[in-house]
């Protein structure tokens, strides 16, 4: 099964589990329940959001959208992370509330809700590890629903603990714990966002050593107007003036393919645009600097 149709089925699977979940939140009282669904909503958004750029991927850059529809899912995922934010602030105020005057929910529904979601999800974990190193996407969505493991382990756990004790504190005490791990997923998302339409240089990337890197290629002197950014997910872009040495020019060809290699070996950047200078070449008049000239 290939990952696109991997990640349609999960977000089938997990728009299920959160609506099962909503609903056995109010059946039960249970408030740490529904903000598991809530909890489960992330990993929702972020099977769409994989979709999206999936799908963005095959659409063809056109005039006004010179380089595609890659931020699609960025747009998505700022639009998303907002709601999920406000969504998440409304239940951990009733959480706070709940801890002043405690209401008991049915331990026992909670614990058989969170445990079908708990199968469901390490079922959409297994079936997405085939694929994790295919897609940078694809890793991000397995990484949000090992997250939601964890909260639906939390809302078993209080469920199994209040069947036996009653003790209804613990409900909303879950419930600001999985807001917690709410925040900081969508905090992480929020960031990786903003980066991206920031321009900022990607994870995992050091301009400086990049700078570096491109100054050992043979015929290369000097660097300066380097940026790296990311376009859309996977999709990398880096931009430079470099300064040959004399008559080096006509070696261009043989030095940007060089370039192009090294960047797209070492930093996974793809799309590169330089521009080729020379100290000793006239800009105004001189566009080829032989190494014969006079």
């Amino acid at each position: 099964m290939s990952s696109r149709r991997r990640l349609t089925l999960a977000l089938i699977l997990s728009a299920a589990v959160a609506a099962l979940e909503f609903w056995g939140g109010a059946a039960s009282r249970s408030l740490a329940l529904t903000t598991d669904a809530v909890h489960v909503c992330i990993d929702v958004f972020a099977f769409a959001i994989a979709l999206l750029a999936a799908v963005g991927a095959t659409r063809r850059a056109n005039r006004r959208k010179t380089f595609g529809y890659g931020r699609v899912e960025v747009l998505g995922a700022l639009f998303n992370g907002a709601i999920l934010l406000g969504a998440t602030a409304i239940l951990a105020y009733q959480a706070v509330l709940r801890l002043r005057a405690p209401v008991e929910p049915h331990g026992l529904m909670m614990t058989v809700i969170a445990t079908i979601g708990l199968v469901v999800n390490v079922a959409i974990g297994v079936a997405l590890l085939d694929h994790h190193h295919e897609n940078h996407n694809v890793r991000a969505a397995l990484a949000h629903v090992a997250g939601d493991v964890l909260g639906a382990l939390a809302v078993i756990i209080g469920g199994i603990i209040i069947a036996f004790t009653g003790a209804a504190w613990i409900d909303p005490v879950l419930s600001l714990f999985v807001a917690a791990i709410i925040v900081v997923g969508v905090a992480g998302v929020l960031r990786d966002a903003s980066d991206v339409l920031l321009e900022a240089v990607p994870a995992g990337v050091d301009a400086a050593e990049v700078e570096s890197r491109i100054r050992t290629i043979g015929g290369i002197v000097g660097v300066h107007d380097l940026h790296v950014w990311t376009i859309g997910s996977g999709s990398r872009a880096l931009s430079a003036h470099l300064l040959l040495e004399e008559g080096q020019l006509t070696h261009g060809a043989r030095i940007l393919e060089r370039l192009r290699s090294v960047v797209l070996e070492r930093y996974g950047i793809g799309h590169v645009t330089v521009q080729l200078e020379s100290e000793h070449c006239d800009p105004g008049g001189i566009i080829i600097c032989r190494s014969d000239a006079p």
